[in-house]
């Protein structure tokens, strides 16, 4: 068997913009997922139950997860 890349990594360097790409995705839900609590420990606050919280957050952190899968996965193509 032939090593393809010759830089001697096992992933090309697109294969690691992905892997950022898919890191920031994963971080940006986990900020979106923050907040909701109250200041005092007597009230409940309604805004931890938001859309953005318990739907868009966690849609964002799993499409994260796959795009980093991806990104593992994705072998680049040979322009020899």
């Amino acid at each position: 068997m032939e090593n393809t890349n010759k830089s001697g990594f096992a992933l090309s360097k697109k294969n690691y913009k992905f892997i950022l790409i898919g890191l920031v995705l994963i971080v940006l839900g986990f900020i979106l997922m923050a907040g909701g609590r109250s200041t005092d420990p007597q009230v409940f606050n309604e805004a931890m139950f938001s859309a953005r919280r318990i739907i868009v957050a966690p849609i964002i952190v799993l499409a994260g997860f796959f795009f980093e899968v991806y990104a593992i996965m994705h072998k680049p193509k040979n322009n020899d």
